[in-house]
């Protein structure tokens, strides 16, 4: 089993967590958001990590791309009880890296959920996959067209 040396963001990696956002997002997210419809909201982007990065009971994991891709392979965003942020750059998707992220999340959390959108169907089978269940709970998204996200939760023995 290959061992991910994760580390802990600091505020350079601001835009590299942007970048890796976005690759995920436009790859995974156009059925939702269609590029011409609705750009990638890139100032909100980065002004949102620059935040997380300095708020307090944050954690942001990153992995070094060793690749000629982006700098950071994936990210994962939590704090004690909310996973915030998952995202894998396409170029390494297939190679265990959000499940090797959400495990090193999930082991420093309580109680973990987490908000996805309901038409990523890509991310809620993965997140299922694992164990997580939906509540039943729905909200809209920060960014336009604001479609509905579900809650999550991980349920512990």
């Amino acid at each position: 089993m290959v061992q991910h040396r994760f580390r802990q963001a600091t505020p350079d990696d601001a835009q590299a967590l942007h970048d890796v956002e976005r690759a995920a997002g436009v790859a995974a997210l156009g059925h939702i958001f269609p590029p011409g419809m609705y750009p990638f909201p890139s100032d909100e982007v980065l002004a949102k990590w620059q935040a997380a990065l300095t708020e307090p009971g944050v954690r942001i994991l990153v992995l070094d791309d060793d690749g000629e891709h982006d700098r950071l392979a994936c990210f994962v965003a939590h704090d004690e009880r909310l996973l915030r942020h998952l995202a894998v750059h396409p170029a390494h998707w297939g190679g265990g890296l959000a499940r090797a992220a959400m495990d090193v999340a999930v082991a420093e959390m309580d109680d973990p959920r987490l908000w996805c959108l309901a038409d990523n169907d890509q991310a809620i089978g993965f997140y299922e996959h694992l164990g997580w269940t939906r509540t039943g709970r729905r909200k809209a998204s920060d960014y336009s067209p604001f479609p509905d996200e579900i809650e999550m939760i991980l349920p512990r023995d």
